[in-house]
């Protein structure tokens, strides 16, 4: 059973990220996303050590935001390198996506 509050988006787009990782280092790095939803997404291709609670930078077609890690897929495991983020910036739309619009199409076919 699902316990998503809202609907995914299966996506593949490539954003910049950066931030201080759990070693209190900066970083900057490329990773993309691997699906979106109204509040949140999840992130593929993270090297950066980060941990939940951490806050990043999410750049995308010119537009910045603000994330909040809440998981992070553990090393050794086909989820390495996976990072579940929530956005902490309200009043910015960082993807032109509407999930539920998506969801609602997709069901209709």
């Amino acid at each position: 059973m699902d316990r998503r509050r809202q609907s995914r988006v299966f996506v593949d787009l490539p954003v910049q990220i950066w931030g201080m990782d759990s070693f209190s280092r900066p970083f900057t790095q490329p990773a993309s996303l691997r699906n979106i939803s109204g509040r949140g997404a999840t992130l593929q291709c993270v090297d950066a050590r980060l941990k939940p609670g951490d806050v990043v930078d999410v750049l995308y077609e010119g537009t910045k935001a603000q994330f909040r890690i809440v998981w992070c897929g553990k090393p050794g495991t086909e989820m390495a390198g996976e990072v579940g983020i929530e956005n902490l910036s309200t009043d910015v739309t960082l993807w032109d996506v509407d999930p539920l619009r998506c969801a609602a199409s997709a069901g209709q076919g």
